[in-house]
């Protein structure tokens, strides 16, 4: 499960890029009752989404040329360099190059070799998000590929992370785990699906846990978003729904069935 306490290769971070910085403020607002802190007037637009006073994501104008509005999810590594020099040897786009976010860390960012985009985090003073797994946090991280084999093969190279394939009703779902973490179940963050159309763009979708997916599908097409995937029940895991915000960043939400109380993090 998602926690705070970030070990090598769990998800850490996550930010939106969007062409519309303060519409998406005003869109999260009232889907999630995120408040929105500008990170300062050197930081070029990037400001921190929070929650009950704690940071559950970022956001950012679009800054590559070409680029669309999308979430970003980073993984944590303990050298930046190295895990985007080996990415790269296993066939992945080091689109930025690493470098030092001031004195927060050091990130890097990457398109595996299927095309999905993610970041990594070398912590300085910045571990990651403040919380996770409550209502209103990132709680799940999901990646849609369209080579399931191919993609596990990669991200274990680079992070050395675990899977388990677990039959659910009409597909195979693997589950992700860290590498560290004697009992792999609860050291799982994450899962990989094939996309759902072959021409459909690979990309990592975030979870939020949420105390009623219906109520936030409403907001989300009240606020000029809009529904991919309806909301739906899945037997012993929760009820979900696909997302997407005005400016067609893809997210996901859900309701767990028993949502896992976070542990406190390690003082290491």
């Amino acid at each position: 499960m998602l926690t705070t306490d970030f070990v090598a290769g769990s998800p850490c971070w996550l930010d939106l890029g969007s062409p519309n910085v303060e519409g998406a403020v005003d869109f999260y607002r009232d889907v999630f009752g995120w408040d929105h802190r500008s990170a300062g007037p050197e930081a070029g637009g990037y400001g921190i989404f929070r929650k009950d006073g704690k940071d559950v994501a970022a956001l950012g104008p679009l800054t590559e040329e070409g680029a669309s509005s999308a979430w970003t999810v980073y993984f944590r590594t303990l050298d930046a360099d190295a895990t985007a020099k080996a990415a790269e040897q296993g066939g992945a786009t080091v689109r930025v190059a690493p470098f030092d976010a001031t004195d927060a860390g050091r990130m890097a960012c990457l398109t595996d070799p299927c095309g999905a985009d993610f970041a990594v985090w070398q912590s300085g003073t910045v571990k990651g998000l403040e919380t996770v797994t409550e209502p209103g946090s990132l709680c799940w991280t999901e990646l849609h590929t369209s080579d399931p084999t191919a993609a596990k093969a990669f991200y274990r190279g680079i992070f050395g992370w675990r899977s388990e394939d677990v039959k659910v009703p009409g597909m195979t779902y693997t589950v992700l785990s860290t590498a560290a973490g004697e009992d792999q179940q609860r050291a799982s963050f994450g899962g990989v699906v094939p996309v759902r159309e072959p021409a459909d763009k690979p990309h990592w979708l975030p979870y939020f846990e949420v105390p009623d997916v219906d109520q936030v599908v409403a907001r989300t097409e009240g606020n000029g978003g809009s529904v991919v995937m309806p909301a739906a029940d899945a037997p012993d895991i929760g009820r979900m729904a696909w997302l997407a915000d005005p400016y067609g960043a893809a997210f996901a939400v859900i309701k767990s069935v028993t949502p896992p109380a976070e542990p406190a993090p390690s003082s290491g």
